[in-house]
């Protein structure tokens, strides 16, 4: 049995817009999506902010209603047996709330035990447990004001295994962590294979979901558009080398003159500190780094250094929601 199973999943937002004449306006956030999650898999779900990714994690941890379609988390029905489902998952979202700042990161955990009902003498033994496995042993006494954002967010995992959930949803947990941070929680989730749970990791980090992930499913506007493991999903790409040319302010007509060059599959612009990069995809390998750069001189922009790569998880993303980055 899968742990999750989903199947025609959909979920239209109603808001209410203008001032004198208010009229509804329908957002269709997940279209009739359709994914399965083995147990014990850790299940990325990829995408840009705006994707669906939050909202999918809401209807399967049962804070929002699906509007269609249905869905089983341990073969529990989303909307019929939400309270079986209910004590057998964790989620943790990105970002510092639902935390006691006063309170220590061990007196957190003890609070919000209490509230899972964890029996006494099982928190003794859990809480220690779950503050090593995240990282924290040695820092539980400490009050979460002096905490970093990096060690919150660890605590927020701890707190989401402290009923030893069967299934974990992670929404997006390293979104606004620093380099250090975001790579100490990435070996937190790691770890958390250990304990052999059902993971599902939303993120739109291509480079974070290539490293942890065993299955990814791309969503783009409400729809998967993908559905593999990160080297299938590579394989996408296999036929395109990446040239990523360096300049100094790209006008719109330097990317549509570029995009229509003989052999150029996608072009996307990346921002890098003080410059720009132009990552552009395409068949004709190495050959096509003359006319790129020919053209972009040729518009009069000042073109830095040109490098040309084998394609990323990333350049997989772009070419499947078609070229837009």
């Amino acid at each position: 049995m899968n742990a999750i199973e989903v199947q025609g999943l959909k979920r239209v937002y109603r808001a209410k817009i203008g001032v004198f004449r208010r009229r509804v306006k329908e957002v269709l956030a997940v279209d009739g999506i359709d994914f399965s999650v083995a147990q014990g898999e850790l299940f990325g779900l990829l995408g840009p902010n705006g994707a669906g990714k939050t909202t999918t994690v809401k209807m399967l941890t049962t804070l929002l209603t699906p509007t269609a379609g249905e869905a089983r988390v341990l073969g529990y029905d989303l909307v019929q047996e939400a309270g079986q489902i209910r004590p057998r998952i964790g989620f943790v979202f990105g970002g510092e709330r639902g935390l006691y700042w006063r309170l220590s990161g061990y007196d957190n955990l003890v609070y919000f035990a209490n509230l899972y009902h964890v029996p006494p003498d099982v928190q003794k033994r859990r809480i220690p447990y779950l503050l090593e496995l995240v990282g924290l042993g040695g820092r539980g006494d400490e009050k979460i004001q002096g905490y970093s954002r990096g060690m919150k967010q660890r605590l927020h995992v701890a707190r989401a295994l402290l009923h030893d959930p069967e299934v974990l949803f992670l929404d997006e947990p390293t979104m606004g962590l620093d380099p250090v941070g975001a790579r100490e929680l990435r070996q937190t989730i790691r770890d958390l294979q250990s304990e052999q749970k059902t993971i599902l990791l939303t993120t739109h980090y291509m480079f974070e979901a290539d490293a942890l992930c065993q299955r990814i499913a791309v969503i783009d506007q409400g729809k998967i558009v993908a559905l593999d493991t990160p080297a299938g999903l590579k394989h996408h790409v296999q036929d395109l080398s990446v040239v990523e040319v360096e300049v100094f302010g790209i006008p719109p007509e330097a990317v549509e003159r570029v995009r229509a060059l003989d052999g150029v599959d996608t072009v996307s612009v990346e921002n890098r500190d003080q410059k720009q990069a132009l990552l552009v995809q395409s068949a004709n390998g190495a050959a096509a780094v003359a006319p790129v750069v020919n053209t972009l001189q040729g518009l009069g922009l000042r073109v830095g250094n040109v490098a040309v790569r084998e394609p990323t998880l990333e350049d997989a993303y772009v070419r499947l929601v078609g070229g837009e980055a």
